[in-house]
């Protein structure tokens, strides 16, 4: 059964942000799902992928996510 996550991802700022971590985190394994919403600046993922799998992808591409949590 899939989970789905919410995370604060506050460098999230226009279309560009939200079309590279769509690309990006939707590749991982176990990753069903990806939505981000600019205005919110958070990303909601299904899927059984580990939170510390999805942070270092966001890492990798320039977004760190917020310290606390959606």
């Amino acid at each position: 059964m899939s989970a789905t996550r919410t995370f604060n991802v506050p460098g999230i700022s226009c279309g560009h942000c939200k079309a590279a971590i769509e690309e990006e985190v939707g590749q991982l394994d176990d990753v069903a799902e990806v939505v981000v919403d600019i205005d919110l600046r958070t990303v909601t993922i299904t899927g059984d992928a580990e939170d510390a799998t999805i942070a270092a992808t966001l890492e990798e591409i320039g977004y760190e996510l917020a310290e606390d949590p959606a």
